[in-house]
């Protein structure tokens, strides 16, 4: 066999290694995948997957043996070659048994009245309520009661095929292995009642539990305590005749049974008094125990088995508690846009709102760009038609792709170039401000296409003295894609009605940075654009609130910006403006006990951001979880109707949105979709980037691939657009 040579071997080992998904991935679907296990799991352990509750109703006896009909209520068919025979208790021995069990609330009472008068029984317990209650499984054998078998999730056996019974009963030992660290051999099947009631459907499934080794155990005496008849009937019903023993059917589960636990106060004690005692089935019958002990791997199966239905019931919990939590934030979120949103729409459409006197003189607009030789031209075009006086410098962050000279060529009026090594987006917007000539600084991204009057409308609000920065109104340009329709909601809605909130709040999160203004004397006294986070427009708006100055929106100041196309470059950047916001937000933690502006900004600003931009859209999710829960287990109708009711709440916000930006209503079409996969993307996103921030992890900037195909609304197509196939520059 021939040894591959060294460049093969480094060529598969560069294959292997790129074929190898990340960690960062892997922990939110690892993460995922754990979440859907421990809710199948808890669907399992409460019967709501492999529930039947059908019951056959009475057939012919004539294949049951006349011994079982006549004969007593324990049924012994293990044996292959002998009959089937039938044990009786003796006289003046009771064996209680009590079935569905055990019961958080009832099954400790009924224990301690048996404690109290030193009787004993026989617990016939379910697998679904022993694994969630083990410790009550384990007080019964403590104790010296017995414990049976009573099918894992109680179906009728006489439906349901051998396969079934083998998994109800082994599902059932596992349960007690977990509990207890027993086996059984008793079983009692659900819905039986006397020997004599054996039918040709019943007898079956006890000669098929027999050869698997097991007693079936009915009953002949039946107090008839799950009809809750009062405790005097109950007493009647469970007292032998005749001093005769008896095998009694009580219940310490499947509802109320307070007149169970009060009928054992009256008929122990009664009983006892006539010469009666209480005891397990085998010692009544001078049999060996029923439980066997368990050891070794079934053993640690078993305790594992209980582990997790632990697990998935507490984290059911966890969950249940962030429904509610994300229910109050969702009605909370809704009900403030709407009333904001509609208050900044009455505030800025009134005659006499002003901000001041007009602003006429010319700003400067910063335009960042690394190899965006694909859409630099439309953007630079887009200002160059501004209908407002302005400079614009284009910061190349070292493009090896010639945007550059690319810019250079095009030889437009009040358009400069400045050059430097590749530093960063905060390092380039910094390096803009310092050859900035005017006060007010205007600053986009270098895939973005301003309409000509988004400049004029941009910097009105700084007539006012007290605002320091101007948040724009950002759309998607490109929405024509499935993936684009999805995020022109996301920001009509998603960020634009929220920016309309957060005005009026006074605690503007963020600055786009497809379109935003800043006051340069509040960036100075800031300390300029810092590279401390991935989310430079968010870390430098909250230092501006924090220093005091006020940040506004002017929804008029439209910015037309290209989406990710690709769900790859859309989860990169998200996966960058989560982790910047979390950046951002600690950054800025100390300002929840600070005075004065910054104290107002962290006892308000941060806890609305905190929870609307992170916690939320990180519980949001939890909506479709238990959409999908209660698809598969129910109640479905209900289910459904619950979250349609969020996603017409949402539907009347969305609408809303898309009405004050004046948007056409036809894309909220996919909304319902959006919110099945969309949002499920965004979860997982921030999940990463929670995953990221707990783990130290540091995240690079990212450059997202553009086509260039944005342009504002009702602009000329470019013509003559330079050729950009130009070496890299040094």
């Amino acid at each position: 066999m021939t040894t591959p040579a060294p460049r093969v071997r480094n060529h598969r080992k560069k294959q292997s290694r790129r074929r190898r998904l990340p960690m960062r991935y892997m922990l939110p679907f690892l993460f995922l995948v754990a979440l859907l296990a421990m809710l199948m799991l808890r669907g399992y352990v409460h019967s709501e997957i492999l529930a039947d509750h059908r019951i056959q109703p009475p057939a012919a006896t004539d294949r049951v043996p006349e011994q079982v009909l006549e004969g007593g209520p324990v049924i012994d068919a293990r044996s292959t070659t002998e009959p089937a025979k039938t044990l009786r208790i003796p006289d003046h021995r009771i064996v209680l048994t009590f079935d569905d069990g055990p019961d958080p609330v009832w099954t400790p009472r009924v224990l301690d009245k048996l404690k109290e008068y030193d009787a004993h029984g026989v617990f016939f317990v379910t697998g679904t309520m022993a694994s969630r209650y083990p410790d009550l499984v384990e007080r019964m054998v403590k104790e010296g009661h017995e414990v049976g078998l009573h099918t894992f999730n109680h179906p009728d056996l006489s439906y349901q095929s051998t396969g079934r019974i083998d998994w109800e009963l082994s599902q059932n030992q596992l349960a007690l292995a977990g509990a207890a660290g027993i086996r059984t051999s008793l079983f009692r099947p659900p819905y039986s009642s006397f020997a004599d009631a054996m039918d040709d459907k019943s007898w079956p499934v006890t000669q098929y539990v027999g050869s698997r080794g097991y007693l079936t155990v009915v009953n002949n005496t039946d107090s008839e305590d799950w009809k809750r008849p009062g405790v005097g009937v109950i007493s009647r019903n469970a007292t032998p005749k005749h001093g005769k023993g008896a095998i009694v059917l009580m219940h310490d589960s499947g509802g109320d049974r307070s007149q169970t636990v009060a009928a054992l106060g009256h008929f122990l004690p009664k009983m006892q008094e006539k010469g009666y005692e209480f005891t397990n089935l085998t010692d009544a019958l001078g049999a060996p125990s029923a439980h066997t002990p368990v050891t070794g791997y079934a053993l640690w199966k078993g305790k594992a088995f209980v582990s997790a239905v632990e697990v998935s019931e507490h984290i059911t919990d966890v969950l249940v508690v962030g429904l509610a939590v994300i229910g109050v934030l969702v009605l909370a979120r809704f009900g403030l846009m709407l009333l904001l949103s509609f208050a900044h729409a009455r505030r800025v459409r009134k005659k006499d709102f002003s901000w001041g006197d007009p602003l006429t003189r010319p700003v400067s607009v910063l335009v960042p760009a690394y190899n965006e030789s694909k859409c630099i031209a439309n953007t630079v075009r887009s200002l160059v038609a501004s209908d407002y006086p302005l400079e614009v410098i284009v910061i190349d962050d070292g493009s090896t792709d010639g945007t550059a000279d690319l810019v250079d060529r095009m030889r437009l009026p009040g358009v400069r170039v400045v050059r430097q090594r590749n530093a960063g987006k905060p390092a380039a917007l910094n390096n803009g401000i310092a050859h900035a000539r005017y006060d007010i600084i205007v600053m986009m991204d270098g895939d973005t296409v301003f309409e000509p009057s988004t400049v004029r409308e941009l910097v009105q609000p700084f007539a006012d003295p007290r605002v320091g920065a101007v948040a724009g109104n950002a759309k998607v340009g490109n929405r024509d894609s499935l993936i684009g329709a999805w995020q022109h909601i996301e920001y009509v809605m998603g960020f634009n009605l929220d920016r309309r909130m957060y005005d009026m709040l006074g605690c503007m999160p963020t600055i786009p940075g497809a379109v935003g203004a800043f006051r340069r004397e509040a960036l100075n006294r800031i300390g300029g654009m810092s590279e401390d986070t991935l989310a430079e427009d968010t870390d430098v708006t909250m230092a501006l609130h924090r220093d005091g100055w006020r940040v506004v929106y002017a929804e008029n100041a439209r910015a037309w910006t290209e989406a990710p196309e690709s769900v790859q470059q859309l989860w990169s950047q998200r996966y960058r403006w989560s982790y910047g916001t979390m950046q951002a937000i600690w950054k800025h933690r100390r300002a929840v006990i600070e005075r004065g502006p910054s104290g107002r900004f962290g006892r308000v600003g941060l806890p609305f951001v905190a929870l609307f931009m992170v916690v939320a859209p990180l519980l949001a999710p939890l909506i479709d979880v238990f959409l999908l829960y209660g698809l598969v287990f129910g109640p479905t109708g209900q289910t459904v109707v619950a979250w349609l009711g969020v996603l017409a709440v949402q539907a009347v916000c969305a609408a809303y949105a898309f009405r004050l930006d004046r948007e056409r209503m036809t894309h909220l079409l996919s909304l319902p979709l959006q919110q099945v996969l969309y949002r499920q993307l965004m979860y997982v996103v921030l999940l990463q980037s929670w995953i990221t921030a707990l783990t130290g992890g540091r995240l690079r900037w990212q450059k997202l691939r553009r086509t260039g195909v944005v342009e504002a609304p009702g602009s000329m197509p470019s013509q003559g657009r330079p050729s950009t196939d130009r070496r890299p520059v040094a």
